[in-house]
């Protein structure tokens, strides 16, 4: 008798990149069009949640005797825990957000649709990441020394970058973070979604790229603490390059390039 072929399955249980494309197409679509207090408060919860692992990784890598690489593996690790909560317990984050350049490009929402987005988000990220800063500070967190120094060595770090450095590694932090939240919406379970999401932040942290919302939280709160000297202008002008080098990896880099790859010359689009 012939043998009988057996249909062949597919070994990666996930959504295939063209159908990633659309999800997230159809979520930019739902940003745009959300309420703006739903917004802001998903925003102040999203940026508590990265203030919550960038903590998380000041405590990890304090002190390590472990050497560089591995120390800052693991304090990358640890830090993923904030884009883990945004993602699962849901939340709205400034730089995942850069990928709702694909439904603007693709033409289903508006310019001012995005922008209004990307401005309650961000100043909801602000909000949450200060506070959190704040409880850290009030309830005496940063007691041990190592914890002091590792602060006041991080934040002083961030705030000695060039423009362009800050510009360039905003770039680079990003195209990682978009793509950590573009494979979550690949995965199908809870499980999933963790695991592509830890390797894309660990590298981003342990390389030492800059993301804007992190950077809401660990300035100020070596600044309120007295880890650092206070020096709002350079804060500012800080974030100001590193926000836009978020976009620009996020927004252009990955969002753009898919576009161009999977809905660009798509048929329903036609």
């Amino acid at each position: 008798m012939p043998k009988t072929i057996e249909p062949r399955v597919s070994v990666v249980d996930a959504h295939s990149p063209q159908a990633v494309s659309r999800m997230v197409r159809s979520a930019g679509i739902i940003k745009a069009e959300a309420p703006a207090m739903k917004l802001f408060v998903l925003a102040i919860l999203a940026g508590a949640y990265i203030a919550l692992g960038a903590l998380f990784f000041t405590l990890v890598v304090a002190d390590s005797t472990l050497g560089t690489g591995p120390t800052r593996f693991l304090g990358g690790v640890a830090f993923s825990l904030g884009l883990i909560l945004v993602v699962i317990a849901g939340a709205e984050l400034f730089t995942g957000n850069a990928l709702m350049v694909i439904s603007l490009i693709d033409g289903k929402i508006s310019i001012w649709g995005l922008l209004r987005n990307w401005a309650i988000v961000f100043g909801g990220n602000f909000l949450g990441a200060l506070t959190i800063a704040v409880f850290v500070v009030l309830a005496d967190v940063m007691t041990s020394s190592a914890l002091s120094e590792k602060v006041a060595e991080i934040a002083q770090s961030k705030l000695q970058l060039s423009l362009t450095q800050a510009f360039f590694r905003g770039i680079l932090c990003n195209i990682l973070v978009c793509l950590a939240v573009w494979m979550s919406f690949a995965a199908h379970t809870v499980t999933g979604k963790v695991a592509v999401i830890i390797p894309p932040i660990a590298a981003f942290v342990g390389v030492g790229f800059e993301h804007s919302v992190a950077n809401m939280y660990v300035v100020p709160v070596a600044m309120l603490g007295g880890n650092v000297d206070w020096d709002l202008p350079t804060f500012f002008i800080n974030l100001v390059f590193v926000t836009l080098g978020n976009i620009v990896g996020g927004g252009l880099l990955v969002a753009v390039s898919y576009w161009v790859i999977f809905l660009r010359n798509s048929t329903e689009n036609k």
